[in-house]
Parts: structure tokens; sequence; C-alpha cells
């Protein structure tokens, strides 16, 4: 960067997995980290330039005098690169990453407050694709971000207004077409809104921490969910919540999930709690304490959407997982396409050599059903079966089963 030119950046940070060292090892623990970061950014930044801690765990980064936005984006690789490397902390390797995101003056806006939204707009893009980038921001972003203010303060009233409310879809023996169970899956209709879709409020309840409430408010609603279907007969049903990464650190999930058997007078076996990978990449050790606490209660764990994240053998080795749940982008194209084909073999192969159950979700049609059965996946859910149902009908579609079975060929009725 010559520094010669005429074009402003700032550069809006945020730290992907501050909270869990602050939860795990404590707020000096944190505060020692964000030293260590501070440190890392000034080596990627001109003397000229300025760098600022706004509050928890995010930065501003001012640079002046760009010729070109990708000057900032230089820096931008400069920061994500310095981070790589582990910092030591209290004798623990704590692997740190950061969102970033990029805005211009004159170009995007020439007030502060709007620059400060446009880089925040921008970072949260950088969360939605994945972590560990930077994104610039665009015009499209202005009315993501206006309509994301929207859904947090709309979702902050949700639980309390009673807005919220599960859809459950069965699982099924691919052997014996017998109802083992169903995935509990959560749905938001808003007075104003209308239906509002998962993909949008549910990386927003994450942001804001509003998951931890809602996330309580879904174990419950389950859980007293199995009790009436129980009392009408089906004591065999058992569901499976999905856990947020929010939820899992935070300090009383343990309390909650056994409060929510306690109230409903369920066993905790016929609760199955699912994780998705990344969850674990955050924190090894906690995450092992955490899971080794919800295996004592006695429920379930099944690691989700299996293949499509980090896929790491250890982890099902070192974690005390039940099972895994293979991804519904690896079904679609089955049969037929060779690597889905070689992957889902893999995967059940894998399974089998360690005695972990499967679940195959997204199954949509019988030529699926029949290359599962064949590869040996004896547990499926999908459309094929069932749309995902509110708890009156879930309860209909299985007194409409006898005994609790399905044709193996399908009900699409539902």
């Amino acid at each position: 960067m010559t520094g010669s030119g005429t074009r402003v950046a700032l550069l809006f940070l945020d730290l992907d997995r501050f909270k869990s060292v602050n939860d795990t090892l404590g707020h000096l623990a944190g505060d020692e980290l964000l030293v260590e970061v501070a440190a890392r950014l000034k080596t990627c930044v001109r003397k000229s330039d300025t760098i600022a801690r706004l509050g928890g765990d995010e930065f501003t980064v001012i640079l002046e005098g760009l010729d070109a936005p990708v000057d900032a984006e230089i820096v931008c690789r400069k920061i994500i690169k310095s981070l790589e490397a582990p910092l030591l902390l209290q004798n623990h390797e704590i692997y740190v990453t950061t969102s970033i995101g990029v805005t211009f003056f004159p170009s995007d806006d020439t007030d502060l407050n709007g620059l400060l939204r446009n880089a925040d707009a921008a970072m949260y893009r950088a969360k939605e694709e994945g972590r560990n980038k930077f994104h610039l921001f665009t015009a499209d972003l202005s009315a993501r971000a206006v309509k994301r203010m929207g859904i947090e303060s709309a979702l902050r009233h949700a639980v309390e207004r009673q807005e919220f409310y599960l859809v459950y879809q069965p699982k099924i023996s691919v052997q014996t077409g017998e109802v083992l169970g169903a995935e509990a899956l959560l749905r938001w209709e808003n007075p104003q809104r209308g239906l509002v879709s998962p993909v949008d409020f549910i990386p927003v309840a994450e942001e804001t921490g509003l998951i931890v409430p809602i996330g309580e408010w879904v174990l419950r609603r389950a859980c007293a969910d199995i009790r009436k279907w129980h009392a009408a007969g089906f004591d065999h049903v058992s569901v499976a919540v999905n856990l947020s990464a929010r939820q899992f650190r935070h300090g009383e999930l343990i309390q909650t999930i056994r409060q929510a058997l306690q109230d409903s007078g369920i066993a905790a076996r016929q609760l199955e709690l699912e994780i998705t990978e990344s969850l674990l990449m955050d924190d090894t050790e906690a995450s092992q304490i955490a899971l080794n606490d919800l295996k004592a209660l006695g429920t379930s764990i099944f690691l989700d959407d299996f293949g499509t994240g980090y896929s790491s053998l250890a982890y099902l080795k070192k974690f005390p997982i039940d099972g895994l749940k293979i991804d519904r982008s690896f079904i679609r194209d089955l049969p037929g396409d060779p690597d889905d084909e070689a992957i889902t073999h893999a995967i059940l192969a894998l399974s089998q050599a360690l005695r972990l159950r499967v679940v195959a979700e997204g199954v949509e049609n019988e030529a699926q059903l029949e290359f599962l059965r064949r590869a040996g996946c004896s547990v499926v859910q999908g459309f094929f079966f069932s749309r995902p149902l509110v708890f009156d009908k879930f309860l209909e579609w299985l007194q409409r089963t006898t005994p609790a079975r399905v044709g193996i060929a399908g009900n699409q009725g539902w």
C-alpha cells in the first residue's frame, strides 16, 4: 500500500470463539486473548493506521490513504493469517478466528454511524459464509441489515407471545417400517411477518444469545409432547432436539435439560440431542466435559450433518457419540451419483465398525430408500414418509399406522 490515495476503509472485526474462552478459562484468560489479538493486529497495519477495541470481542481498524479496495483486502488477509497460529493461555493452546466486515469512505457512506452499520452488516455476512472470512459491504447488505434488525426486535418478544411452535418429522426403521421417533423442528409465525424461515431467524437468535431462552422453550415443549404421546399409547416414541453452539456453551444447559425431563416425567433415554461437528471444533476440552455431562443424564447424542464439516474421525473416538446423521446433501442424488454413493457407503461402514447408530435424512423417493436398505442403513427420515407435522397431526399420523408402522413404500398421504 502506498498510502497516497483518498479512500478510507473501516474494518469491523468480531472474534469467532471468544465467548468459549471466557466460559471455560475465565475472564482473565479472555483479557489475555484480547491483548494478544491486539498485538497481532498491529503487525498487519501501518503506523498511520488506527486500531481500536469497541468492546467485548469487537475491534475496528481504520485504514487511511488507500488507492483501491484491494488494499483493504490485503490487510484482511494478513489479519486472518496472523491469527492462524494458536495462542497459549494458561497452558492451553487456543485457536481463535475472526470475521471481518469492510466498508469505504466516501463511496459507501460519509457518516460514521452509517459506516459502522455497513461494516457490521458486512461482518455478519462473513459469519454467515462460514466465519474466518472477510466481506466487503455492498448495497444489498444494507437492506439485509435492516431486515436483521427487525427480526431481532421481533424475536425478543416471540417466546412470551407464544409465536413459536414445533413440527415433528418421523424417523422410520428401514427393515420393519416401525416409527422409532421423530425430530423436533422449530417454526416461528409472527403476526406481522408471517411464517419466518429458520434460515433467517436462527442465525440472528444465535448471534444475539436469544437462542438460549428459545432453546429452553424447545426442550420443554418437546419433553411435554413426548409425555402426551406416551399417554396416548405411543410410549416407544423418542424425540431428537437440535442443540446450537450457543446453548451448548451456556452454563445452565444441563440443569435446563434435567428440569425439562423432571417436569415432564419422561425417561432421559426418550430424548435425543443433535449437535454439529463445528460445535465440537470450538473447544474440544469444554466439549468433552459438556458431552460427558449430557451422557450422564442418560440422553443419546447424535452428530448431525455428518460429512459436511470437518469430519474428524478423532471426534468419534474422543467424544461420547451414540450415532451419526447422514446429511441430506449426500442422499439427494442417490442412487446414481458415484461420489455420494461412495460417501454414504463409507459413513455406514465406519458407523458399523464403531457400533454407532445411523440416521439418513432427506429420503424423498423409493429409489433412495432401496439404496439405503441395500447399503445397510437402518433408520431414515424424509418427505417420502411424511413432511414435518404439528403435534396433533403427528399424533393422528401415528394413530393411522398399525401398529405404529408405515408401509415401507412410503406414506405420501401427508
